[in-house]
């Protein structure tokens, strides 16, 4: 792909097109196309309910969710920007006003993941991995992220809340399924961190936001390349800080 070196890249598309290429990580990617009229369609008439968010962008800025239903015999269609809902009944207007909210940028289509709740308030979790002083790709951190009430996105430069893994898992499962997906998400991480390496991709660290649905499947939702350290400043526990930001040194060194 011509992009030898690079340590980040911007486009949220070229990321998930290359992780798809991967058969076993390409299962957990919500199916994603680009910002249309028919692919906003179809996208609703499959799955209900979709994000709608900027190719390249940080911070969960401009990402909206839109959704269907019916109501008294109709189709309702509406939209949340921010903490803003809209409703529509015309499926033309609903298009038009969405691509208004675009301001002619490129837009990507995701299907959306119904995530689970901490205290009525969306979450998803942030899974760190770097590439260690030795060269082998390791998870070096894993934190919740909780939305501020009223928003869609769980972002902490958007008023989410960074919570321990621990304190959100807790109420959806036992100790012994925590430790298994704990498990599975630090496996998930490494893979995608050894898939992008193999495609010569240039990065030294990941930032894989995942959601979980109510069966607890881990979905990718995005994989940021200039992952926030400080996030993990935030809890009382400062060892995995402590790591990422030991790791993000010795990446320095070794570039210096």
């Amino acid at each position: 792909m011509g992009t030898t070196g690079r340590s980040t890249l911007t486009s949220k598309w070229i990321k998930t097109k290359v992780l798809m290429k991967s058969s076993e990580i390409s299962p957990l990617i919500p199916e994603t196309v680009r910002f249309g009229r028919e692919n906003l369609k179809t996208m609703l008439q499959k799955y209900g309910m979709v994000y709608i968010k900027p190719e390249r962008g940080t911070y969960g800025n401009g990402v909206m969710r839109a959704e269907t239903d019916r109501e008294s015999g109709r189709t309702l269609y509406q939209y949340q920007s921010g903490t803003k809902l809209k409703k529509m009944t015309d499926f033309e207007a609903f298009y038009q006003s969405l691509k208004k909210q675009t301001r002619s940028r490129s837009y990507l289509i995701q299907k959306g993941i119904v995530l689970l709740k901490h205290k009525d308030r969306r979450f998803d979790l942030r899974v760190m991995v770097q590439l260690s002083p030795k060269g082998k790709w390791e998870t070096t951190g894993m934190i919740g992220r909780v939305a501020q009430s009223g928003k869609i996105v769980t972002n902490y430069h958007n008023g989410g809340k960074p919570t321990s893994i621990e304190k959100l898992l807790s109420p959806h499962m036992d100790t012994a399924k925590q430790a298994y997906l704990i498990h599975r998400l630090k496996k998930l991480g490494e893979d995608i961190g050894r898939f992008y390496h193999k495609k010569n991709l240039g990065f030294k660290q990941l930032g894989v936001d995942v959601g979980l649905d109510r069966t607890l499947t881990p979905w990718i939702i995005e994989v940021n390349t200039n992952p926030d350290p400080y996030i993990f400043n935030q809890l009382k526990d400062k060892s995995m800080y402590r790591k990422v930001m030991s790791y993000r040194r010795a990446l320095k060194k070794r570039k210096a």
